[in-house]
């Protein structure tokens, strides 16, 4: 997964545990894609300071991933239901087993409930 994305992801899911301050300069770094120069200017801290501040946050964050697994859970879901878009546009090709698609879908399903 692009690293950008999965900060992005960490942080909408984990990013209400930060502090005010953390939120605010992990925003401009992954949400607004500015530089770690351009994010010391705005706040008045160092460019280092900034640095050990966005890698203490990622650390933090991908804590919380590993102890509650939410956006990976999140992630295997929206595959399954696109699997399940999948099995449905199938179903418009003729002579498709109806039977078969409706056991294939509840399957999924059934995974999708057991995920959560």
């Amino acid at each position: 997964m692009d690293d950008i994305l999965k900060q992005a992801l960490l942080y909408d899911f984990y990013g209400e545990l930060l502090t005010t301050h953390q939120k605010d300069i992990y925003e401009q770094f992954v949400l607004e894609d500015l530089s770690l120069g351009e994010i010391a200017g705005n706040t008045g801290i160092s460019r280092q300071a900034v640095h050990d501040l966005i890698k203490r946050c990622n650390k933090t964050l991908q804590g919380y991933e590993n102890r509650l697994h939410l956006v990976s859970r999140f992630l295997t879901i929206k595959e399954k239901l696109h699997d399940i878009n999948e099995i449905l546009d199938r179903d418009t090709k003729p002579g498709a087993d109806t039977m078969e698609l409706k056991a294939d879908i509840r399957r999924i399903a059934d995974e999708i409930i057991e995920e959560l």
